[in-house]
């Protein structure tokens, strides 16, 4: 190791060194500062030239998909949507889409923020359509009013629909019943009620009156039966309206599957004409025990008993032969339908052998029908369905 000062050197040749180091050292911190901003600058100019140039790809991917997606509508079917308390817009059209009744989010969004309503959609429950589009579904949850509405189920009897509507609306069964005595109803349906309650969703909020809600459930029975041409229909098959109806009644408690609706209208035709004789069915007899479980008020069984079809009730289509006095429920527009127009397999039986999808066996012989009866009684054996 040496020293750094030998004895000989003068003070001033020791300060002047010192000096210049300090000055250096000056210029390379300014000269640092000065990158730094020079570096600083490049990069804003990147982050801005990114910006901008991704803002242009995402305008243009926006140009490129348009609009966003939405269904044409009007919609079909019915949707239960539940809007809950203190629902955003967002998450309103969040509820929307995941139920099937808009396409997208942003499409709803867009149409909320078109209708000057949009802001008052109330909490609540609403029977929409699936694929809607955006626009009717904001329309039809402005004109909501809250949600109060009720759905009623195809295959009710009077007294069953009026217990689900007290039981929702807040009317009385005195009221609503009073309502149903008062109701014009279509002539060919003699005065009686049962089977012209037509099954759907009504509104409850508003208005509404226990008049005005039973009138518009047999207004709604008139434009179906108008859609389906019953008056015309029956007319050429050689039966009265009300007829028909009753058995469309009568298919609509014995199957749900739409597609066996027609073959359950023709057994009942052929077992009228008397078809059915030959393979087994006496005198012109339907032997149906939904029409046992209306004379009796009880459905708490698929099977009905022996006392049970020994009964004298006009109902009982095990001792009475044709049809019973009138409907035995409100059918909806597809049974209608299929009363009108019946299959031609020449089936004289049917019976329901798994409950919990409706399947239904049809046959022709009474042997026939007997296996389908052992696999509904297998069935019933593991089910507590029946």
């Amino acid at each position: 190791m040496s020293d750094l000062y030998t004895s000989d050197t003068s003070e001033e040749e020791i300060v002047r060194p010192r000096r210049q180091r300090r000055r250096r050292r000056k210029r390379s911190r300014f000269g640092s500062f000065v990158a730094v901003l020079a570096s600083l600058a490049v990069i804003g100019a990147v982050l801005g030239g990114v910006y901008y140039g991704g803002s242009a790809v995402l305008n243009s991917v926006d140009g490129l998909f348009g609009e966003p997606e939405d269904y044409p509508g009007p919609g079909t079917g019915e949707v239960p949507v539940t809007i809950e308390e203190g629902a955003t817009l967002r998450a309103m059209g969040a509820t929307l889409v995941e139920a099937g009744v808009v396409a997208s989010q942003d499409a709803f969004i867009a149409a909320a923020d078109q209708n000057p309503d949009a802001r008052s959609i109330q909490p609540g429950n609403y029977v929409l359509r699936s694929e809607m589009s955006a626009a009717d579904a904001v329309a039809a949850l402005v004109a909501g009013e809250g949600g109060e509405r009720v759905s009623l189920p195809e295959g009710l009897r009077v007294e069953q629909t009026l217990e689900r509507l007290a039981e929702a609306s807040g009317f009385s069964a005195e009221e609503l019943q009073a309502a149903v005595d008062a109701a014009t109803l279509p002539e060919y349906a003699e005065g009686e009620p049962e089977g012209f309650l037509f099954p759907a969703s009504y509104d409850l909020g508003g208005d509404v009156t226990a008049q005005s809600l039973v009138d518009g459930m047999v207004a709604r029975f008139e434009q179906a039966a108008t859609d389906v041409d019953l008056v015309g229909r029956a007319d050429a098959l050689g039966y009265t309206p009300r007829e028909i109806v009753t058995v469309a009644s009568i298919v609509q408690r014995e199957v749900r599957r739409e597609e066996d609706m027609p073959r359950v209208a023709e057994v009942i035709y052929n077992r009228l004409s008397g078809a059915c004789a030959a393979n087994g069915v006496p005198e012109q007899r339907l032997q149906m025990d939904s029409t046992v479980h209306y004379a009796f008020n009880d459905y708490s069984t698929v099977y009905t008993t022996q006392e049970q079809r020994q009964s004298d009730s006009p109902y009982n289509t095990y001792r009475v032969s044709g049809l019973p006095p009138g409907p035995i429920a409100s059918p909806g527009e597809a049974a209608l339908g299929a009363a009108l127009n019946p299959s031609s397999d020449g089936s004289c039986y049917f019976v329901a052998v798994n409950l919990e999808t409706g399947e239904t066996a049809f046959a022709v012989t009474e042997a026939d029908h007997r296996a389908n009866r052992e696999i509904l009684d297998a069935y019933c054996r593991e089910s507590d369905l029946c």
